[in-house]
């Protein structure tokens, strides 16, 4: 049983990918992390001795501090924090721990440059419709939730991309774009190591609804027209995308709960006599 203030690895990868997931915070000293330098999805690298300043910037956001073993730093961490009325845990023996589990870690290295409130910013075509909703869904719950997503003309992202700094992605000729039979969430999930068996179901489904191959899952044909149905809904790409993330927030917990679950009409019929 965890201890006091203590958060296990196993409850910590159920809610990681969730609108309730808390802010992760790296606090593994310089030598640890050039040893490994991954992060847990969504974890951003801090200085625990620059906790004074960094408590007002989280605004009393959950947080949840991951040191090499579960020692000094991350329960030092999450103590100052919850001293300065921010709710925090620290993962229970760490990311060595995490790591020994085959969990997933992520490559920072391929992430875009931080702005200088530590958001990454990616740009992408306006009136998004699937892979530019589900890209999104991807960074704000595995791999930056403060992520800035900007949506502009198609002739403009690379320009735009240029001169903020940011990444571009769903546009010909960029890293982060279809390859081959590949949509542009299966690449991003590939790229940062993301094998998990909930989001692999999730790719094959954008894929068949991104592609017009909607044999691929049966499920493809429905997020394809929730989807369309969400760009008539909306005239704002960016209120389209929060509505999108509630979608995505769905088809995640169906894939990673629900599968075997069936319905059918009526549930609870009286028995004949």
């Amino acid at each position: 049983m965890p201890a006091p203030n203590a958060i296990s690895f196993e409850k910590l990868i159920r809610i990681i990918g969730t609108p309730r997931a808390p802010l992760l915070l790296d606090v593994r000293s310089e030598e640890d992390f050039s040893t490994d330098p991954r992060l847990l999805p969504g974890a951003i690298r801090t200085d625990d001795l620059t906790l004074a300043t960094l408590a007002p910037k989280i605004g009393g956001q959950p947080s949840i501090a991951v040191c090499q073993a579960g020692h000094q730093r991350s329960q030092g961490t999450a103590a100052w924090l919850r001293a300065e009325g921010c709710s925090s845990e620290y993962l229970e023996d760490g990311f060595e721990a995490w790591r020994s589990a085959g969990l997933p870690l992520i490559n920072p290295a391929k992430l875009p440059a931080r702005d200088a409130h530590g958001r990454t910013v990616w740009v992408t075509r306006s009136r998004p419709k699937i892979d530019r909703i589900a890209c999104p869904w991807l960074i704000r719950r595995f791999l930056d939730p403060r992520a800035i997503i900007l949506f502009v003309a198609p002739t403009e992202v690379v320009g735009v991309a240029e001169r903020y700094n940011a990444s571009p992605f769903d546009i010909e000729g960029v890293f982060w774009s279809h390859r081959d039979a590949l949509c542009t969430f299966d690449v991003m999930l590939a790229e940062f190591g993301l094998s998990v068996p909930a989001l692999d179901r999730l790719a094959t489904i954008v894929r068949g609804a991104d592609t017009a191959r909607l044999d691929l899952a049966p499920e493809a044909a429905g997020l394809l027209a929730a989807s369309l149905g969400l760009s008539r809904m909306y005239s704002d790409d960016l209120e389209q995308l929060e509505a999108g993330m509630l979608l995505y927030d769905a088809f995640y917990r169906w894939a990673r709960d629900a599968t075997d679950e069936i319905h059918n009409w009526p549930t609870n019929k009286p028995k004949e006599d």
